[in-house]
């Protein structure tokens, strides 16, 4: 049995591209394989899963020699400790190649520059299940897309990712606009999480010039709804870096229907770290970023220290 699986703090591509990789190696390769999570999906992944019919996957048990399939990312950092003692067959990501991850023989790895990974996924499925391919898995690959481009506003977004989605919605007869509006009001849903939970809910660990940070992005239609939680996600800010072995947590709100991102500011040095890093003069707790709506493509490699 091969085991699929995505990043920690997984979200709709992570969660999904795991369910749609076992789909394919299962139904379409005769290879079994099970998707896997490594921790709760965020509540977009949720209502995903539950509109598509699917049973969240069960959280991820790597023993050593597990034979694994690596979904939506390349980086050990958001990897089991022990990922480099499992039998690792293939690698699908759109993700900036990190290194460190060690094989046991050469295997398949592929990496492209969309926004998804069911994008990478579509592209590289043989015509025989693309023509078989159920609705349900469908479902997937487009609420990936849909969730990954922010709905095609994602400066990440690709003609391609646009191009599949638009294919998919018109096969299940969705309207995008509608369906996208869904997806993002399950994802704006934050009452249940805790402050410390919420830093963690979608975020990733990034070396700067020495410095660890753990950069967080919180997608929603109601981004007052996370600033008002402004002061108390501060004071939980120390305590989460100290736990996850960091030295900052910045945390991203970015406004989807508005395009702009709002960064919180807890210390001096994440205000020095917004300034040298978007060209702003920060004064306050928050500073307002206009057109940062992407991680990948506008947060990382712009952070300076």
């Amino acid at each position: 049995m091969i085991k699929i699986f995505g990043h920690t703090a997984p979200d709709t591509d992570a969660t999904a591209s795991a369910l749609i990789w076992a789909w394919y190696l299962t139904d379409m390769q005769d290879k079994p394989a099970t998707a896997y999570v490594q921790g709760t999906p965020n509540t977009e992944a949720l209502f995903v899963l539950k509109r598509w019919e699917f049973e969240v996957p069960a959280m991820l048990d790597l023993q050593d020699g597990d034979k694994a399939v690596i979904v939506d990312t390349n980086n050990p950092a958001e990897l089991p400790s022990n990922i480099n003692d499992a039998d690792i067959k293939q690698i699908i990501d759109h993700h900036l190649l990190v290194g460190g991850i060690k094989t046991k023989a050469p295997i398949n790895v592929t990496i492209r520059p969309v926004a998804a990974t069911a994008t990478v996924m579509y592209s590289i499925m043989r015509t025989p299940a693309l023509e078989q391919m159920p609705d349900a898995i469908k479902g997937l690959i487009l609420s990936c897309i849909l969730s990954d481009t922010l709905e095609f506003r994602s400066p990440t977004t690709t003609p391609r990712d646009t191009e599949i989605a638009e294919r998919l919605a018109a096969d299940l007869n969705i309207n995008i606009a509608d369906y996208a509006s869904e997806m993002f009001a399950a994802k704006s849903d934050i009452s249940h999480f805790s402050d410390a939970e919420l830093l963690r809910l979608d975020s990733k660990i990034f070396d700067v010039s020495d410095v660890k940070f753990r950069v967080s992005v919180l997608e929603t239609t109601s981004p007052d709804t996370v600033l008002e939680r402004t002061d108390s996600l501060i004071a939980s800010m120390s305590a989460v870096a100290t736990e996850d072995g960091v030295d900052q947590v910045l945390l991203f709100v970015v406004d989807i229907l508005n395009e702009e991102a709002t960064l919180l500011i807890p210390n001096d040095m994440v205000k020095s770290v917004a300034e040298k890093s978007f060209n702003v003069s920060v004064d306050g707790n928050t500073v307002l970023l206009p057109g940062i709506m992407s991680r990948k493509k506008q947060i990382i490699p712009n952070l300076t220290v």
